[in-house]
């Protein structure tokens, strides 16, 4: 006999299914509106793909994407204890043979300023003192756009806008390229031209960092923040719908509203006709070697031939990655590349990273090969970075699915989620979507 929404036990106001960034932040959101929620998660763990294994000491990332210092909603409530392990300023991009450090603001932490800083600091490969002020310039003007300015642009793919950015095309191969398949992890560049523009903005406004002591730190404090018992973890949800979801491990959980706060490929299997988007595949690679390769803490970009696109000694920048001072080198891997044979990638990748680095590589150790072909959903253009959270009375899907593709555009997807149930409850919030900033 199939229960009713009547015969089933209600255990909180709104059930969350995926306790990543998105559903926690509902989460937090929701409980600090006085709702009673209950998150179920079918990992023994919180986090999703912010996740950080434990592997003879090292603090191994499975993600490859970049956190940057200007993300409004890492400055949440919630994660006020976060701290931030930011990279050298600016990059530095291996091409030709050699490291050149490009992109670089000094000293400078207001966005105007940062963005000012480019112009003088700034240095393209094999360019000049005006081809650094052409790209400063370009990165000042997208410091100091409104996120809605930028939204009202045309929308197209990246790679057919670069040549309209008014800079060389040394520059653009150079440095901007390079800069935005790592920030977009997209080697083809069709991501939309305006989520391109805010990821930009971003870098332009702050400094990339790593979270201290790996990528599960920023989920681990959001779920601290929450009442004991919201999170229930190792519960496997099979069905949802606007009142109730239907658990392997425990029958169905009613509620008032459900929100789906999965990976897109599993929300589309529990909410019937969403769609769903391409992935952008990534394999992250960490390394160890008898002593650090770069005494650095900088982001290294790449061109040319190897599967790596970015690289860096983690270690360098949080040295709490890593167990008495040995190095850690993580390195990703994007598109088609990711998708080879660990043994194949690993030599490709060595052969790469003994260029960049100007070291051998053969003694280095591999500690683990992380692959998710379902890393980043795919954003290309037309591509709606407010795309709707709410499905139903009582039924909402948020993730980075639903905003960028980015840790920002899924902290505010759960935000977004959690302020468009707290409307239909009929309870008045503070929250404004036209005027936080997305990236």
């Amino acid at each position: 006999m199939l229960s009713s929404a009547r015969d089933t036990a209600q255990h909180a106001d709104v059930v969350i299914v995926g306790a990543g960034l998105a559903g926690l932040s509902a989460a937090h959101q929701l409980t600090s509106a006085g709702v009673t929620v209950t998150v179920l998660e079918a990992a023994p763990y919180v986090g999703g793909r912010m996740t950080t294994d434990t592997v003879d000491g090292f603090r191994l990332d499975r993600t490859g994407q970049l956190l940057n210092t200007s993300f409004p909603e890492l400055l949440a409530p919630g994660l006020g204890a976060l701290a931030l392990r930011p990279f050298t300023p600016g990059v530095l991009v291996h091409s030709g043979g050699r490291n050149q450090r490009t992109g670089e603001p000094r000293g400078a932490r207001r966005a105007f300023t940062t963005a000012r800083a480019f112009a003088t600091a700034a240095r393209a490969p094999r360019g000049g003192s005006l081809d650094q002020a052409r790209l400063g310039a370009a990165l000042a003007r997208l410091a100091t756009l409104s996120t809605n300015r930028m939204l009202a642009r045309p929308d197209r793919p990246t790679a057919d806008t670069l040549t309209t950015r008014g800079l060389p095309a040394r520059t653009v191969e150079g440095f901007l390229r390079p800069l935005l398949t790592s920030l977009l992890c997209d080697p083809d560049l069709t991501t939309s031209s305006r989520c391109a523009d805010l990821v930009l903005r971003g870098y332009a406004r702050g400094r990339l960092c790593l979270p201290a002591g790996g990528a599960d730190s920023v989920p681990e404090l959001l779920a601290a923040a929450l009442p004991p018992g919201t999170v229930r973890t190792n519960i496997h949800a099979k069905a949802a719908c606007t009142t109730s979801v239907s658990t392997a491990e425990h029958g169905e959980i009613g509620c008032r509203s459900v929100i789906v706060a999965t990976g897109a490929r599993a929300a589309a299997e529990l909410i019937p006709g969403l769609r769903l988007p391409d992935f952008h595949p990534v394999t992250v690679l960490h390394h160890t070697a008898d002593a650090p390769p770069l005494r650095d803490a900088s982001l290294i970009l790449t061109t040319g031939r190897g599967p790596v696109a970015h690289t860096t000694v983690a270690s360098e920048v949080d040295p709490s990655r890593a167990p008495d001072g040995r190095p850690l080198i993580t390195s990703t891997v994007l598109g088609a590349a990711a998708g080879l044979p660990v043994a194949e990638l690993d030599r490709a990748a060595r052969a790469q990273l003994a260029r960049v680095y100007g070291t051998s590589t053969t003694g280095w150790r591999l500690l683990a090969a992380h692959h998710d072909p379902d890393a980043v959903p795919a954003m290309p253009a037309p591509h709606d970075v407010r795309r709707p959270v709410r499905i139903l009375d009582g039924l909402y899907v948020c993730g980075d699915h639903r905003d960028t593709s980015t840790v920002q555009g899924a902290l505010h997807s759960g935000r977004r989620a959690a302020h468009a149930v707290l409307r239909d409850f009929g309870i008045r919030s503070d929250f404004d979507a036209q005027t936080l900033q997305v990236a």
